[in-house]
């Protein structure tokens, strides 16, 4: 579990809650139920509107994947690769059946599968190149849905709290509703905007940075792949590799 992204909405929650009370309100003054209806009912259609059902769906589980930790194996495929560089060096290609079946990530698996099977290098490139793009493009659309929703969101928020005082100018008859009237009208411009800037943006731009993470995990994939395809050496493959991770990432690898 991503324990940042739980954390992240429990802290924004406690400093609106924690706020409220300190300036003397009640929680209870927060809580309307028929304003987060509008919010999140309004917004939900809106989004089901722009995008198609298995656009629609794609994004949802994506964004709900922003729950679960995503921990970066790049060391370790560096690794794999140069381990399968040193078989191939030695044993020769077709070696590297073994280790095909041992592999889980569909991608990578894939790429050793042409590699062994002898494509062509500049064909092997292109077709990963074109699996990685399509899988960069799936994680910008779950994005995108989630941005769309953010920007929905506190319009829904606006029109929420014009239903309200509608309702409390109905009521003008009878001054001690007003003061209530009025403060319920507005909580749901507050649930608009705290949800668009606690939940949608923030999962969007976490959706965008996952998929760039994956890509350059991706990415590393390939040149092994290529390196391995030209018979480079492995010690000189590591070395190009490592160039893929971050200065901590590196330090680990050398103490490892």
């Amino acid at each position: 579990m991503d324990i940042l992204t739980i954390m992240g909405v429990v802290v924004g929650l406690a400093a609106l809650i924690g706020g409220q009370h300190l300036e003397g309100g009640h929680l209870s003054s927060v809580m309307q139920f028929t304003a987060a209806i509008i919010v999140l009912g309004g917004t939900l259609g809106a989004v089901m509107v722009q995008y198609s059902l298995p656009k629609f769906l794609e994004g949802i589980k994506l964004g709900l994947s922003t729950i679960k930790s995503q921990p970066d194996h790049s060391a370790g495929y560096i690794k794999q690769l140069v381990d399968y560089a040193n078989i191939v060096r030695k044993q020769g290609i077709l070696a590297l059946e073994p280790k095909v079946k041992e592999v889980k990530d569909p991608f990578f698996k894939k790429g050793l599968q042409l590699l062994m099977d002898g494509t062509e290098p500049r064909l092997l490139r292109e077709i990963l190149e074109v699996d990685l793009s399509f899988s960069e493009e799936h994680h910008v659309m779950a994005a995108k849905v989630f941005d769309a929703a953010g920007g929905y969101c506190p319009t829904f928020g606006i029109i929420g709290a014009v239903l309200g005082l509608i309702h409390v100018m109905e009521n003008l008859a009878d001054p001690s509703k007003l003061g209530s009237g009025i403060a319920t009208a507005f909580v749901a411009t507050v649930y608009g905007v705290l949800a668009a800037n606690l939940i949608f943006l923030p999962i969007a731009s976490k959706l965008k940075m996952r998929g760039q993470m994956e890509g350059i995990t991706r990415q590393l994939m390939i040149e092994g792949l290529m390196s391995i395809a030209a018979g480079e050496n492995p010690r000189l493959i590591q070395e190009k590799l490592e160039g893929f991770l971050t200065e901590g990432e590196k330090k680990k690898i050398k103490k490892g």
